[in-house]
């Protein structure tokens, strides 16, 4: 009961923070049958498109996991990015789900940024919401709930990852992987320990999908909402423990992510700075040389005539 009184106080805290600077928007309001979409004025076209993709993304997160979407989201829709920073906090996002009130709030402005489209992104908020749907109370470790939802939507996150596109390949070679109990409740604040977070994820759920499965995942989420405990269901369902489990993966990114390898993805990197540096080194080598020259014709003209 307590941990009940807990989850639920911290959505309804995330919910008013969230909420609150959206009064202060005018904004309008379209729907369907199956969306409430809610936008700034100038977004009448891209609400519309909204309602022509919802229907498509529902279908697809549907038969991923062979259950009905029993909800109906509001999607807001915000126009820039201050304005939704405002709204979400200045977290490196393009869109956040708040599973309280299934909504999910999009800044349109990053939305023709590659790799995010208006589709993908409400795919993967929308399996947020679904997952909160389908496993009750909470007991959806993090990871596992951001590692499904990349799974589920093309393998892409809301988060922007700039200049963290290698995290966890680095990680990897210098044995700093977050635990996964560190980020079974949330995910770290800094930056890149953010970014590995999200790439840890993704990459656990992929390998349990090319290990067990499409079904092995749908079975440890079944189990789930069955009520069993993380390391029960994965027992029962993929038959090994949840600790066993994370030792294998890491294992399986030590296998595939070596210093050789690393290096090979980041050849033409490495080529450019040693170029670099040559180039440095034959500059300097010639001004060294003109020094020189120059040094010895003035102690020539010093010299007394003989």
């Amino acid at each position: 009961m307590t941990r009940k009184i807990v989850v639920l106080s911290s959505c309804l805290l995330l919910m008013l923070i969230l909420l609150n600077p959206l009064y202060a928007l005018e904004m309008e309001n379209g729907r369907s049958e199956e969306v409430i979409v809610r936008f700034e004025k100038p977004l009448t076209k891209v609400a519309q498109e909204v309602i022509r993709l919802y229907p498509v993304a529902r279908a697809e997160i549907e038969k991923t996991f062979r259950a009905p979407i029993g909800f109906i989201p509001t999607v807001i829709l915000i126009r820039d990015r201050d304005t939704f920073q405002r709204i979400t906090g200045s977290r490196p996002v393009v869109a956040v789900a708040v599973s309280a009130e299934d909504l999910i709030i999009i800044d349109n402005s990053s939305m023709k940024s590659y790799p995010f489209t208006l589709k993908v992104t409400l795919k993967h908020e929308l399996c947020h919401l679904f997952l909160n749907h389908y496993i009750k109370e909470g007991s959806l470790p993090r990871w596992l709930n951001e590692g499904i939802s990349q799974w589920a939507s093309d393998g892409i996150a809301e988060l922007v990852t700039g200049r963290h596109d290698n995290v966890l390949k680095q990680a990897t070679l210098s044995d700093r992987i977050i635990p996964l109990d560190d980020i079974s409740k949330s995910f770290p604040e800094d930056e890149r320990a953010l970014h590995l977070a999200y790439e840890e994820s993704k990459s656990v759920v992929e390998y349990i999908s090319g290990e067990y499965g499409p079904d092995g995942i749908l079975l440890v989420l079944d189990l789930l909402r069955d009520g069993h405990s993380v390391d029960s269901a994965f027992l029962s369902g993929l038959g090994v423990s949840a600790s066993d489990l994370e030792e294998r993966w890491r294992e399986h990114l030590r296998r595939k992510t070596t210093w050789f390898l690393y290096m090979s993805d980041h050849l033409y990197q490495i080529l450019f700075v040693l170029a670099a540096i040559l180039l440095t080194y034959a500059f300097i080598k010639v001004i060294v040389k003109k020094r020189a020259y120059k040094d010895e014709g003035d102690d020539e003209g010093d010299r007394p005539a003989e």
